[in-house]
């Protein structure tokens, strides 16, 4: 809980990309941190939801102080629920392309439609609006893309645009959550994680135990500072931790050191 609220780990200068990745356990725990984090901070989110439905991030949110019906009712938060949006796309006639048209189309190959979503969610506000802070897109999880026939080179261009709009031009942060299945053959979701692992300043990879489960241990993080732009024995910086997930909180501590060992 601490440790990821450092503000190393987490804010830092704006113009981020901040990959979640969870393998043999569920990361939704990060995505729930930095999404309390992000409008505790009086931040604009443009949250696409691609897994649960609202009133669950809404139960978690609560947990963790914040409520996200208040958030998108003052528009500091701008929801896309997934779910509920499939639904919409198959049998709603739509006057414009939805966010997730490409799920009507033969050729799942275009997310421009989600793209401007995102860039029309956080663009600057007008005089007399709210003025938030800087903008943060977190993506629940990218994964879910390919599941639905998107390819990983349609869905490293959606969030290359996304950079661009968000980090370069809006001087905002990026935080999506992509599955690792530890499938060699699933190329391309290796394609995916690898390309975004490339262009991360800082990425969340959480882990379950090779001992298997465990009451007071329910996995590992790993922490990695990068700077893209510099020699890989300059940029990259490292840390492991062990964590227990609690009702309101994640407690982290070094391996070996759980105060159930202890």
């Amino acid at each position: 809980d601490q440790l990821l609220n450092r503000p190393r780990s987490l804010s830092g200068p704006s113009g981020k990309l901040t990959l979640l990745c969870d393998a043999n356990t569920d990361g939704s725990f990060l995505v729930h941190h930095f999404l309390s984090f992000y409008l505790k901070a009086n931040c604009k989110v443009c949250f696409v939801a691609l897994i649960q439905s609202f009133s669950h991030y809404n139960i978690v949110g609560q947990k963790l102080g914040v409520s996200l019906t208040v958030a998108r009712e003052c528009g500091q938060l701008v929801f896309l629920e997934g779910l509920k949006s499939s639904v919409d796309v198959f049998f709603r006639a739509q006057a414009e392309p939805h966010p997730l048209q490409f799920l009507r189309e033969a050729n799942a190959e275009n997310l421009q439609p989600l793209y401007e979503f995102v860039r029309e969610a956080l663009k600057p506000v007008d005089d007399g609006e709210a003025a938030w802070r800087c903008p943060v897109l977190l993506v629940d999880d990218l994964s879910v893309l390919l599941s639905l026939g998107m390819g990983a080179v349609a869905v490293l261009d959606f969030i290359h645009y996304c950079r661009a709009t968000v980090c370069w031009e809006r001087k905002g942060n990026i935080v999506a959550l992509v599955h690792d299945s530890g499938d060699t053959e699933d190329e391309e979701n290796n394609i995916l994680l690898n390309g975004l692992s490339h262009q991360s300043h800082l990425i969340l990879r959480a882990e379950g135990l090779a001992t298997g489960f465990c009451r007071d241990v329910h996995g590992q993080l790993r922490i990695l500072w990068r700077t893209p732009s510099q020699p890989t024995t300059q940029r990259d910086q490292s840390l492991t931790y062990q964590y227990k997930i609690q009702d309101k909180s994640v407690s982290f501590f070094a391996k070996g050191m759980s105060p159930a060992v202890l």
